[in-house]
C-alpha cells in the first residue's frame, strides 16, 4: 500500500485474520513464547494485535511487540516499525524514526526496506537529501527484484540524477520492471524502443508495451500508442497486438528476501520441521529434507531462538547432523535393532506451527511394521499420527531411547491411484541403526552420544525427556 503521501511503499505481513477458538488459543501460545523474549513470536503477536487475531485490534500493541521484535534484529518487524511512522498507525508520525527503523532493515538486505531508505534520501525525509545515496540504495533493492526500485534506477540511468546518464543501463532496468507488468516502467520502455534510446528502434516493442501500460490505465501510454499506431502498418499493428496478448508478467521475488554476507536469507522462514539434541553442547539431528538448500537454520528452544549450522548429511537417509552453541538436555540413541512390532512409540514435535501454534506436540502410537514402503529396510512403519511440520523428530520407545526419526507420510495420492483409497496414519521413521551409522563418520559426536537407558520409566517422564530435547527447526 502507499504511505504518507506516496514517500514511501510497503505493506504489513498479516496474520490469519479470524476470531476463532483456535486463534484464541494460538495467540495465548504466541504470546507466551513472546513474552519470553522470543523475537519471531514477538513479530507475529503484533501481527496479532495488528488485526485482531485471537485478541480485539490494538494497533499501539502491535508496534510495541514489533518494536521488542526489532530491536532484536528481527528484521520484518524493523521495517513494519518504520512503516507504522509513516503512517502514524498505532504510534505517532515520526518520518526520521520511519528512516531510522527501515535504514536497519535495508542493513540487513531487506528490499522494500532499501527501497524507502532511496525514497529518505531522495525526498530528504530524516536524512540529508542526496540523489547518488538514493540511486544506491534503490540499485540494492532493485538488484533483489523489487519493481517500484527497478523503475526508479531506471528513471535516474535516463535522467543522468544520481548517477550517470546512460540510456542502455535505463532500458535494461525499464525492462525488469516492465516484465513484472510495472504500468510506468512498461511504458518508458515502450518509449525506448519507440525513440532507439538505449536499444534498438522497433515500433512493433514499443507498442506491445505501448499496449500493457494503457491497458492499465496509463494515460501517457494511451496518448503515445495512438500517436505511434499512424507510423506502423496494419501487420505491425497487428503482431504487437498479438505479442501483448501473450505476454505473461514475470512473477517479483519476494519482497522480504534479505542478504547478509554471502547469504541470502528469508525474513520469514521458507519451511520448518523439527530436531531433537544428541549431545549436551548442542548437536542435533533433523531430516535432510528439512534443511535441504538452506541459507541460514534458526532454532526456536525454551531459551529462544538461536542460530544452527549444518555440519553433515546423508541424502540417501534423510539425515542432518547440525550444531548449536550453548548446553542442552539430549536424548540418548539406542539400536533399533531391538524394537518389536507392536512396540509403543511417540514423538514431540511442531506441527503446523501457523496453525497449531508453537507449542511442542506429542503423538503416539505403536511399530506398525518393521519396514518401511515396498518393505524398504530403513525405515519403521509406525502408526503415530503426524502432519507437515513433525519432520526431523525423535521417536522414542518406552524408555525414552531415539529409535528413529520422523521421516514421511505414505503420499495419499498415489495410494488413491493404486488402491483406490486413501491411505490412513500411515507414516515412517528412519531407522535409529541408520542415524548410528551416519554419526560413526563424526567421532567428535559418536563419542558424546548418552548411553541408551534399560530401566522402565514413566510415560510422563520419557515425555519430558523428549520435550527437553525438542526444538522448532526454521529454514530460511
Amino acid at each position: 500500500m502507499l504511505l504518507a503521501g506516496s514517500l514511501f511503499l510497503g505493506n504489513i505481513t498479516p496474520c490469519i485474520a479470524q476470531q476463532t477458538e483456535a486463534n484464541r488459543k494460538l495467540f495465548a501460545e504466541i504470546k507466551e513464547f513472546a513474552e519470553k523474549g522470543n523475537a519471531q513470536a514477538q513479530y507475529y503477536l503484533g501481527d496479532c494485535y495488528n488485526l485482531g487475531v485471537g485478541v480485539v485490534t490494538n494497533r499501539t500493541a502491535a508496534v510495541k511487540w514489533w518494536r521488542k521484535a526489532a530491536e532484536q534484529g528481527y528484521v520484518s518487524a524493523q521495517y513494519n516499525v518504520g512503516a507504522s511512522y509513516v503512517s502514524g498507525d498505532g504510534v505517532e508520525t515520526n518520518l526520521a524514526e520511519a528512516a531510522k527503523w527501515f535504514r536497519k532493515a535495508a542493513d540487513q538486505g531487506h528490499a522494500e526496506a532499501q527501497f524507502n531508505v532511496g525514497i529518505s534520501y531522495a525526498k530528504g525525509v530524516g536524512v540529508t537529501k542526496d540523489r547518488v545515496e538514493a540511486v544506491k540504495w534503490w540499485q540494492k533493492s532493485a538488484d533483489q527484484g523489487y519493481t517500484e526500485a527497478q523503475f526508479n534506477v531506471g528513471e535516474a540511468y535516463a535522467s543522468g540524477d544520481g548517477v550517470e546518464t546512460n540510456l542502455a543501463e535505463a532500458a535494461k532496468w525499464f525492462r525488469k520492471a516492465a516484465e513484472q507488468n510495472h504500468a510506468l516502467a512498461q511504458n518508458a520502455l515502450g518509449a525506448s524502443f519507440a525513440n532507439g534510446d538505449g536499444v534498438r528502434k522497433d515500433y512493433v516493442e514499443a507498442y506491445k508495451w505501448f499496449n500493457l501500460a494503457s491497458a492499465q490505465g496509463n494515460e501517457l501510454a494511451k496518448d503515445n500508442l495512438s500517436g505511434l499506431e499512424s507510423r506502423m502498418t496494419p501487420q505491425q499493428v497487428a503482431e504487437a497486438q498479438r505479442l501483448a496478448r501473450e505476454f505473461k508478467p514475470r512473477k517479483a521475488p519476494k519482497s522480504s528476501s534479505i542478504t547478509t554476507g554471502k547469504d541470502v536469507v528469508d525474513s520469514n522462514p521458507v519451511a520448518s520441521g523439527t530436531g531433537f539434541f544428541i549431545t549436551d553442547d548442542g548437536y542435533l539431528i533433523s531430516n535432510y529434507h528439512v534443511v535441504k538448500d538452506a541459507a541460514q537454520v534458526r532454532l526456536v528452544t525454551s531459551a529462544g531462538f538461536i542460530s544452527a549450522k549444518v555440519v553433515q548429511v546423508d541424502a540417501a537417509n534423510d539425515l542432518a547432523l547440525l550444531k548449536a552453541d550453548g548446553r542442552f538436555a539430549p536424548l540418548p540413541i539406542a539400536a533399533s535393532r531391538t524394537v518389536n512390532l507392536g512396540g509403543t512409540v511417540a514423538t514431540i514435535g511442531f506441527p503446523n506451527t501457523g496453525l497449531q501454534g508453537f507449542a511442542p506436540k506429542l503423538a503416539k502410537g505403536e511399530i506398525a511394521s518393521l519396514s518401511g514402503a515396498q518393505d524398504d529396510p530403513r525405515y519403521f512403519q509406525i502408526s503415530v499420527p503426524v502432519q507437515p511440520g513433525n519432520s526431523g523428530g525423535a521417536l522414542v520407545d518406552e524408555r525414552g531411547n531415539v529409535i528413529g526419526i520422523v521421516s514421511a507420510k505414505l503420499n495419499a495420492s498415489a495410494a488413491l491411484a493404486a488402491s483406490g483409497s486413501l491411505p490412513e496414519n500411515v507414516n515412517y521413521a528412519v531407522k535409529s541403526s541408520f542415524l548410528l551409522s551416519f554419526l560413526e563418520s563424526v567421532p567428535a559426536v559418536s563419542a558424546k552420544l548418552k548411553v541408551p537407558v534399560t530401566a522402565d520409566r514413566k510415560f510422563e517422564d520419557v515425555v519430558k525427556s523428549a520435550q527437553d530435547a525438542a526444538v522448532l527447526v526454521l529454514v530460511y
